[in-house]
């Protein structure tokens, strides 16, 4: 029988925060069809990912902005107006990191996110003041699913593979979390979170 989890690790994007970029930028394209292409082909998450592995706006940004010039304002709209693609808190979920910390069970947070919009966003959510520790992505750069930031989390909480109860929206993520031991949640939403996190016994029934 393995170890129980003793500590929780959270991702955040789409776990505590509904984040997408659709939310900017359908503000600024009304057209439909324009705004799926330029999602598809210009400002999409593939492209986004560079800064959470770590990649710099700086880099980034002006780059983009040659191959696409039409649509140089809206890629520079995407680095000055990041805050906009975050359209609240997933339902249910910042009060679990609540209910586990006032517990006294740890938890910490795993995210992939870019350094330059980390600094932008991490004074808006005091629900972050809850984790004893963060690891960004974009701050080491390297990101999930690469099995370097899982030991870099493990090594910055303390904690051993087995110790650790992981939440996360994205498959790969989870079983990468799953290759090193973790025990691992594929979060879809607060209530199935909730009664996994009961059945390990981490919250009281």
């Amino acid at each position: 029988m393995s170890q129980p989890a003793e500590a929780v690790v959270f991702d955040i994007g789409r776990v505590l925060i509904e984040w997408d970029l659709r939310h900017l930028f359908e503000k600024l394209i009304p057209d439909r069809e324009e705004l799926d292409w330029f999602l598809d082909n210009v400002v999409t998450e593939e492209w986004h990912f560079q800064h959470d592995a770590g990649r710099p706006l700086a880099e980034m940004v002006p780059e983009r902005q040659a191959q696409f010039p039409r649509y140089a304002p809206l890629i520079e709209a995407y680095a000055t107006r990041f805050l906009e693609t975050i359209a609240g808190l997933v339902p249910g979920t910042h009060l679990l990191v609540d209910r586990l910390a006032d517990r006294g069970v740890p938890v910490f947070a795993l995210t992939n996110f870019g350094a330059d919009f980390w600094q932008m966003f991490r004074p808006t959510q005091p629900v972050l003041d809850r984790f004893g520790d963060i690891v960004v992505s974009g701050v080491e750069k390297c990101a999930k699913p690469e099995q370097a930031i899982y030991e870099i989390a493990e090594q910055r909480f303390g904690l051993l593979p087995q110790q650790i109860f992981f939440a996360d929206d994205n498959a790969a993520n989870i079983a990468a979390a799953r290759a090193r031991g973790w025990h691992a949640h594929h979060f879809t939403n607060a209530e199935n979170l909730a009664e996994d996190l009961v059945r390990r016994g981490l919250l009281p029934r």
